[in-house]
C-alpha cells in the first residue's frame, strides 16, 4: 500500500505488514500558551448564553484560563496569538451518533430505495473490511468531521478493530467515545451474534481497555446494538456495566410499527417503557435516532433522565417521518437532554454536523406549520452545550468557560454566506456551512488551520480511500451502477 505523503515530522504507522504514515504539526503538538485575539464575535454558550463582540480567548494546556473583552485581555503574553478579527468563534460542535469506521470506502454506492437489502448489505461489507481499510476510513472520516467543526462525537460501536483506529484518532486529535457494538439474539443485519455472557465481556474489556485512553479524550461506553437484537438480560447487564464503570451506555432506538407490536406482544408494553422495566433507562442512557416514540415513551425517558441523539440527516433521507411524527419537541419541553448526530456517511450520506443543525432548526416549523419550534438559539444548544451533556461531557466542553477544554471552532466571516453579519446566531445556524470553518482547536492544539488538516496529506488519503473502497466492492462482489448511463 502506497503510504501517505512522509514529511520529517511523521510518524510510520504498521498494520498486516503494510505501512502508512500519520503526521503531526509543530503546531498541533504545541503545549504553549496560545491566544484567540479580538474576535468579531464569540459565542460562549455559557449559562448566560453570553454573545463578546470584539473578544478573546486565553488558553494553556489545553484548557481556557480568561475568556473576554480584547482590550481586558491586552497584555497577557502567548506564545501563539491567532488574529480573530474576521472570525466568529463557537465551541466544537458534537455529534452524539456517527458511524465513523466503514461508510467512506463505499459512500453513495448505494441506491435510495435498496429498502431492507441496505443496512445487510453494509454490515456484510464492513465485515468483509481488513483492518487497514477500516483505519483509512475513520482517518477520512475524522478529517472530514474536524474540518467542518465537529470536534468530538460517538460512534456507537462500529469498529472492528479499535487498536488499528486508534492511531486515527490519536493524529487527528479528536475527541471520541467509542465501544463495541453487541448483539445476543439472531437479527437480519449480518451483525455479529454473541452469548450474553460473551457480549457483556467483550463490552466489558472494550470500556478496561480504551476508556481514558489518548489523554483522556477517548471515553468507552456499553453498547448493545438495539432492544430489538439484545436479551433483557443483556440490556440489565450493560446497564450495570455502564454505571460500575461510571461510564454511558447507548442504543439504536428506531421504533418501527412492527417492533413496537412485536414488543407489546412479547413485554406487554412499549420499547421505552420495556427499557424502563428493565433498568436500562437512565441518566447514562443515550438512546439514538428516537422514532417511533409515543407521548408515553417520552415520559418514561423524562421520568428516568434518558438522553436523545437526533439524527436529521438520516431520517429524511430514508423517508422515516421525522417531521410528521417526530416528538424533539416535545421532548424539550419534558426536559430531556438531547443531541444531534449524523449517523453513516453512506446512510445520511453526509457527516457534517453543521447540516444536521440547519434541519433541526427548520423540520419542525415546517412540519408543525409555525416558526419557532425549534429556535435557531436551540438548534445551537444541541450541537453544543446539550449535545456535550448527551455524552457526559458538558463539564469539560461545550462552551467557552475558563476551566473548560479549549475545543475551538473559529468561522471565517469575511465570505458571501456570511454577509451581512448582525446576529451571529442566525448567520452560523441559517446561513453558515463547514467551508467557512478555518481553524480547529481541540484541547488547545490546533488540528485544522486555514480550512487545512494539519495531521493527514487529504489528497493522498483520499485516493488511498477511494482504491480501499473498489477493492472492497471487487473482491465481495457488490456493485451498484448509477442509474444513468456511464460512457
Amino acid at each position: 500500500m502506497g503510504g501517505l505523503r512522509q514529511r520529517p515530522d511523521a510518524a510510520q504507522f504498521v498494520i498486516d505488514n503494510s505501512s502508512f504514515v500519520i503526521y503531526h504539526s509543530a503546531a498541533m503538538l504545541g503545549r504553549g500558551a496560545l491566544k484567540i485575539e479580538g474576535a468579531r464575535f464569540l459565542l460562549t454558550m455559557d449559562a448566560g448564553r453570553r454573545i463578546i463582540a470584539d473578544g478573546s480567548i486565553v488558553v494553556q494546556d489545553g484548557r481556557i484560563t480568561q475568556v473576554g473583552k480584547a482590550a481586558e485581555l491586552a497584555a497577557i503574553p502567548a506564545a501563539r496569538v491567532i488574529d480573530a478579527r474576521r472570525m466568529v468563534v463557537a465551541p466544537g460542535f458534537c455529534n452524539a451518533h456517527m458511524h465513523i469506521s466503514y461508510a467512506h470506502a463505499v459512500r453513495g454506492v448505494f441506491p435510495d430505495d435498496l429498502g431492507p437489502a441496505y443496512l445487510p448489505t453494509v454490515f456484510a461489507l464492513q465485515g468483509a473490511m481488513t483492518a487497514e481499510e477500516e483505519y483509512l476510513t475513520t482517518l477520512l472520516g475524522v478529517t472530514e468531521l474536524l474540518k467542518y467543526g465537529t470536534t468530538c462525537f460517538l460512534d456507537p460501536g462500529s469498529a472492528k478493530f479499535l487498536d488499528a483506529v486508534l492511531p486515527a484518532f490519536e493524529a487527528a486529535g479528536c475527541r471520541v467515545i467509542v465501544g463495541a457494538h453487541t448483539a445476543d439474539r439472531p437479527n437480519p443485519l449480518n451483525l455479529p451474534t454473541h452469548s450474553t455472557a460473551a457480549a457483556v465481556k467483550l463490552m466489558q474489556q472494550t470500556i478496561e481497555q480504551y476508556d481514558g485512553a489518548l489523554d483522556g479524550r477517548v471515553r468507552a461506553w456499553a453498547m448493545p446494538f438495539s432492544p430489538a437484537f439484545s436479551t433483557p438480560e443483556l440490556l440489565r447487564e450493560a446497564k450495570a456495566l455502564a454505571d460500575a464503570a461510571q461510564t454511558g451506555l447507548t442504543l439504536h432506538f428506531s421504533n418501527s410499527p412492527a417492533y413496537v407490536d412485536e414488543c407489546l406482544a412479547e413485554f406487554g408494553r412499549r420499547p421505552a417503557q420495556h427499557l424502563e422495566s428493565l433498568g436500562a433507562l437512565g441518566g447514562n442512557t443515550l438512546l439514538s435516532h428516537c422514532i417511533g416514540l409515543d407521548l408515553s415513551e417520552v415520559e418514561a425517558m423524562a421520568r428516568t433522565g434518558t438522553k436523545a441523539a437526533i439524527v436529521p440527516t438520516a431520517a429524511v433521507k430514508a423517508g422515516f417521518g421525522m417531521t410528521q411524527t417526530g416528538l424533539l419537541p416535545e421532548m424539550l419541553e419534558a426536559g430531556i437532554v438531547a443531541g444531534i448526530g449524523t449517523d453513516a456517511g453512506n446512510n445520511s450520506n453526509l457527516i457534517e454536523t453543521h447540516r444536521a443543525l440547519y434541519l433541526i432548526a427548520v423540520l419542525y416549523n415546517d412540519a408543525r406549520r409555525r416558526a419557532g419550534v425549534i429556535s435557531p438559539e436551540t438548534a445551537l444548544e444541541l450541537a453544543t452545550i446539550r449535545g456535550a451533556a448527551a455524552l457526559e461531557l458538558d463539564a469539560e466542553i461545550g462552551s467557552i468557560e475558563p476551566g473548560k477544554k479549549a475545543d475551538l471552532v473559529l468561522y471565517e466571516t469575511d465570505r458571501p454566506e456570511w454577509a451581512a453579519l448582525f446576529n451571529p446566531v442566525n448567520s452560523l445556524v441559517f446561513n453558515a456551512d463547514g467551508r467557512s470553518v478555518h481553524t480547529v482547536i481541540v484541547d488547545g492544539r490546533i488540528v485544522v488551520e486555514n480550512h487545512q488538516p494539519q495531521f493527514v496529506d487529504e489528497a493522498a488519503l483520499i485516493a488511498q480511500v477511494q482504491a480501499a473502497g473498489e477493492n472492497l466492492l471487487s473482491r465481495t462482489g457488490h456493485h451498484f451502477p448509477p442509474r444513468w448511463p456511464v460512457l
